[in-house]
């Protein structure tokens, strides 16, 4: 089983850019399948975007997609979530998920990360 910590929220102004980091303990990581979800203040978790096992398959909500990229690097046991032009609608801690399957469905992510605040300011 893996062991996942994010990075790299912070606050930024609308229209910039974050690049968001979860790194993996283990060496079984390069076999699991992970997600981001994102949570903000009274309201529900929700799906941000997902990747597979081998980083060739990607999706993403549609409030983030053209915005918000995926990529993992098994080598470095990391994934990252690159967010462009950002809104103040994207303010929530996000966090960062391992699983068998690359879904919006939260369930079947058995891991998470404790996640990592970011604030889009107007």
């Amino acid at each position: 089983q893996v062991q996942l910590v994010e990075s790299g929220g912070g606050l930024v102004q609308a229209g910039g850019s974050l690049r968001l980091s979860c790194a993996a303990s283990g060496r079984t990581f390069r076999s699991y399948s992970m997600g981001w979800f994102r949570q903000a203040p009274g309201k529900e978790r929700e799906f941000v975007g997902a990747i597979s096992w081998s980083g060739g398959s990607t999706s993403y909500a549609d409030s983030v997609k053209g915005r918000f990229t995926i990529s993992r690097d098994n080598a470095k046991n990391t994934v990252y979530l690159q967010m462009n032009s950002l809104k103040p609608e994207d303010t929530a801690v996000y966090y960062c998920a391992a699983g068998r399957v690359a879904t919006m469905n939260p369930e079947p992510y058995d891991t998470w990360g404790q996640g990592t605040q970011v604030t889009v300011s107007s």
